[in-house]
């Protein structure tokens, strides 16, 4: 059964296009309930409104804290149409209904988004009436209309010109509800578990709002869409802006937030190139152009359809040169004109602006997904163990070529995934092993990888060695220098392979598998 309103409660924070939808409303003879500000601009906007304190004879009390949570107002609202009980109690104690409910919510959201913001000033932005009539509304969907959103106006005022707001209507409104709510919720219970220093609460609710649909998930035949977290700030995908090419896919998001990561980690000016969330080439040099040039000299064959970052704002002598390769996605902190005009001639080519990359990093779960469930872990930032350092363990010590070559070849290392070997000097990568089952094999694959010499060049393995299997291969491949974690049962024995072959080796103190 269609719903024709003939009172609504308003009350909103976010009062865009509240103005003209309450003016639509009242001309449609709908009377109009209002709140504190929502009042006084409706009133100043010559629209005719009933206070809330008039229409439920309680003054607003306890600065604005209480002024809905009344009888009258909730039973207006809750109250079942066609039980003879309920309108036999509405009869007798002289309520009314309330059969359209306009409510957003105190911007607590945008308050702790804010910088230095005030634990007190946060409580104060706490809505209670709100998310109590918005509940109340959106169980009583049957009978009431609840609007959140103000991108629902208008449609609301369609359906009531034709005929009413239609049952399907409103329980989709109802659904918008309850998420708004829960949302809302998590957003607070989130901020409180921040501030009592809760790493992993018992329970939890990670709010999310969707940014896109998205044409198909990792392959065509299943559906996916992009959701993002609302309080992050910390430069990401999830932050990024779109300039150019076609809409970005499920498989190009999770790409583009891998390089993102890796290059993000260079103050240099650095280059990565992904494919399928690997880095496939990594360079760092004095200038972009150079750094694309090492970045592409480790692997152009697996560069060919791939995604590219930059950590500075792309110039036109990098963009002439990427021009001449096929890739899908390019992603810089910002591009010059000159660059923007080169690239946007290729047509599906994307083309991704983050924004600065120097910003403090936003301490958020990384979460994985498994069948009936997640898995939380604080997000993998360091590098080094800073309590123990670096510590050479074998005879001789790492020239510091070597040394600049380790750190390098070990920040890449971190983003590879697991069993992975890193083979680079100072300014690239040379080769990549990754994802396979055994250390060693994942040795011989990146030496298999390598299209330059790797003598005089470092290894850098994601977790100890097992066996000294792969130290002896990196000795056959010229390599001259080894940074890993250390901790196997068998690190004297894999120590002693290193001192054989006159190889520097440093332990980190610290492993970086990467599922």
């Amino acid at each position: 059964m269609n719903l024709i309103p003939k009172r609504a409660l308003i009350s909103v924070s976010e009062k865009s296009g509240i103005v003209e939808f309450a003016r639509e409303l009242v001309n449609l003879g709908i009377e109009i309930i209002s709140t504190g500000g929502t009042a006084k601009l409706l009133k100043e906007n010559g629209i005719d409104i009933v206070e809330i304190s008039d229409f439920t004879g309680f003054p607003e009390i306890l600065d604005g804290r209480v002024k809905t949570l009344h009888p009258k107002v909730h039973a207006g609202i809750l109250n079942i149409r066609d039980n003879e009980n309920h309108q036999l109690v509405m009869k007798e104690m002289g309520l009314v209904h309330i059969d359209l409910v306009v409510v957003n919510l105190y911007p607590f959201e945008k308050t702790v988004a804010k910088e230095g913001v005030r634990f007190d000033e946060a409580i104060e932005n706490i809505d209670i009436g709100g998310p109590t009539m918005v509940r109340s509304a959106a169980k009583n969907h049957k009978y009431v209309a609840i609007v959140v959103d103000n991108n629902d106006y208008n449609k609301i005022i369609d359906e009531i010109k034709n005929g009413g707001i239609t049952y399907e209507m409103r329980l989709n409104l109802a659904r918008k509800a309850f998420t708004h709510t829960a949302v809302y919720d998590a957003l607070i219970s989130n901020y409180f578990n921040k501030v009592c220093k809760i790493d992993f609460p018992d329970e939890i609710s990670l709010p999310m709002r969707k940014a896109q649909d998205l044409r198909y998930g990792e392959n065509p035949h299943q559906k996916a869409a992009f959701y993002k977290s609302p309080l992050i700030k910390e430069v990401s995908v999830s932050t990024s802006k779109q300039l150019h090419g076609k809409e970005l896919s499920f498989n190009n998001i999770i790409d583009i937030n891998a390089a993102l990561e890796l290059v993000k980690e260079f103050d240099k000016p650095a280059a990565v190139i992904i494919k399928h969330t690997n880095p496939c080439g990594v360079g760092i040099a004095d200038n972009l152009l150079d750094a694309y040039n090492f970045a592409l000299e480790c692997d152009p064959v697996s560069a060919f359809g791939g995604i590219v970052a930059f950590n500075k704002i792309l110039n036109k002598e990098t963009a002439e040169k990427l021009k001449e390769l096929f890739l899908e996605v390019v992603i810089a902190p910002d591009f010059d004109k000159e660059a923007l005009d080169i690239l946007t001639t290729k047509k599906n080519l994307r083309l991704i602006k983050t924004g600065d990359l120097n910003q403090i990093k936003d301490n958020e779960f990384d979460v994985k997904k498994v069948v009936g469930g997640f898995l939380l872990q604080d997000r993998d930032l360091e590098n080094f163990d800073k309590e123990h350092g670096l510590k050479v363990v074998t005879k001789r010590k790492p020239t510091e070529e070597e040394l600049e070559a380790l750190k390098f070849a070990w920040i890449v290392v971190k983003h590879v995934k697991s069993n992975a070997i890193v083979y680079a000097n100072k300014n690239q990568t040379i080769g990549i092993g990754a994802g396979q089952m055994s250390r060693v094999d994942s040795s011989i694959i990146a030496a298999m990888k390598a299209r330059k010499s790797l003598n005089g060049c470092v290894m850098a393995s994601d977790a100890f060695f097992p066996f000294r299997d792969s130290v002896d291969e990196a000795a056959k491949n010229g390599i001259t220098a080894i940074i890993q974690p250390g901790g196997s049962i068998r690190d004297n024995e894999v120590i002693e392979a290193a001192n054989e072959h006159n190889i520097a080796m440093i332990f980190t103190g610290m492993r970086h598998f990467k599922h």
